[in-house]
């Protein structure tokens, strides 16, 4: 379809999508809730519709199961998918994280399994790089894959783990020299999580949620061809993932299928229906402050769309993903806030008003502010990389890591 225009490419999709899948203000829409299994398995269904329909992946390679098209294929397909069911769920970390980083890091064979599988909804990746004992410091990893009898060998645990207890493998990073500096001795894998020596917890949220979880590997062998990159050579892979990751957290990926982020129902507020759900239209005060986010909203489409662009023409670094990511946690921030201020203390009852799902995601307000790496990680990369400062001073750069000094509890 290579010589298919986009206004092309999006009727067809027009069509297709009327003709496939459900209208979300129809009764045939799911309410897809992210930490059941139920909705996961939709999820994988509707992937698979895409999949056989011609429009999964529409910027992977043909040779990995994608359609190979451009950007602006991809938004006129998300264009017309707004008003419909889509695997939403899948975009991250699945496809515009775990299956970007397999794209640019994988070996052939991890490209054309995972992501084809991937594609085709019958595979979901997550994944595995915070520990309990690690913080920000992604690479102080303590999980250790140690070689024997030609396999390697991983033992240890990680945590805050995005849906793991949906997937089926995991990019894990682990120390394979512990001889190296910190960066130098780590190695990425494709983990299964099916595996015995895996055990997988989920972790409940002061909101109630168990979308998050911790898992404990113990004596989980793998092969060679579990190695994305080279050994060694993990960190390379590990930043590539984390650039993924940060453009992705600010909805400026190319390999998402559908709206982004900060348009996915249960992540945005619809703040005009909530003030005329709550009959305050009239109010110059509520005018202003729903205006206010409204326009951090569509200031930080431009900015993606902006800082995608650059970091394809060369004129930005990629590291320069961090300022859509930073700049999302502020939109999240402002709509939360003034989500609240809007209903006052009916977001705290559970009543007929309706309005306790406000106080419930304030709960999880500072999410934003974590996922993807704190802000003020975003902050020092944007500082160090983009704009050149000199580097933070660190005790640790350069040492062998089993010669670094660990604070004791």
């Amino acid at each position: 379809m290579a010589s298919e225009s986009v206004e092309e490419f999006r009727s067809r999709a027009k069509a297709w999508l009327a003709e496939n899948l459900p209208r979300l203000d129809s009764g045939d829409a799911m309410v897809l809730q992210r930490d059941e299994l139920t909705s996961w398995r939709r999820a994988r269904e509707l992937q698979k519709k895409l999949y056989d329909g011609g429009f999964a992946g529409i910027c992977f390679p043909r040779e990995y199961g994608g359609l190979g098209l451009g950007y602006e294929y991809k938004k006129a397909f998300d264009a017309e998918a707004l008003a419909y069911e889509t695997p939403l769920m899948l975009n991250v970390p699945s496809f515009a994280i775990c299956c970007a980083t397999i794209l640019d890091m994988g070996s052939e064979e991890q490209k054309r399994t995972h992501i084809a599988a991937a594609l085709r909804g019958d595979e979901v990746l997550v994944q595995l790089l915070s520990e309990p004992s690690g913080g920000s410091d992604l690479a102080g990893v303590l999980t250790r894959a140690d070689r024997r009898d030609g396999r390697w060998v991983i033992n240890g645990a990680k945590t805050w783990s995005t849906w793991a207890f949906a997937a089926d493998y995991g990019l894990c990073l682990a120390r394979t020299d512990w001889n190296a500096p910190k960066h130098e001795g780590l190695t990425m894998f494709l983990l299964p999580l099916r595996h015995p020596g895996v055990t997988i917890n989920r972790i409940r949220q002061v909101n109630g949620s168990v979308e998050f979880c911790e898992e404990f590997f113990d004596d989980v062998d793998v092969g060679d061809d579990a190695v994305v990159g080279e050994p060694g050579k993990g960190w390379d892979v590990a930043s590539r993932q984390l650039y993924h990751e940060r453009r992705t957290m600010g909805d400026g990926s190319e390999y998402t299928s559908g709206p982004g982020i900060a348009e996915a129902e249960d992540v945005s507020v619809d703040l005009l229906s909530l003030v005329e759900k709550t009959n305050q239209g009239g109010s110059e005060r509520i005018r202003e402050m729903v205006g206010r986010a409204l326009v951090h909203r569509a200031v930080h489409g431009q900015l993606s769309e902006h800082v995608f662009h650059a970091v394809t023409n060369g004129s930005l670094p990629p590291a320069a993903g961090s300022i859509i990511r930073l700049y999302m946690a502020e939109v999240h921030d402002v709509e939360i806030d003034t989500a609240l201020a809007v209903c006052g203390p009916a977001a705290v009852v559970d009543d007929e008003a309706g309005l306790l799902d406000i106080g419930t995601r304030y709960l999880g307000r500072q999410i934003a502010s974590i996922g993807g790496g704190t802000t003020e990680m975003a902050r020092n990369v944007i500082g160090e990389r983009v704009l050149n400062f000199p580097r933070e001073y660190a005790a640790d750069r350069g040492v062998p890591f089993n010669q670094v000094r660990h604070g004791k509890a």
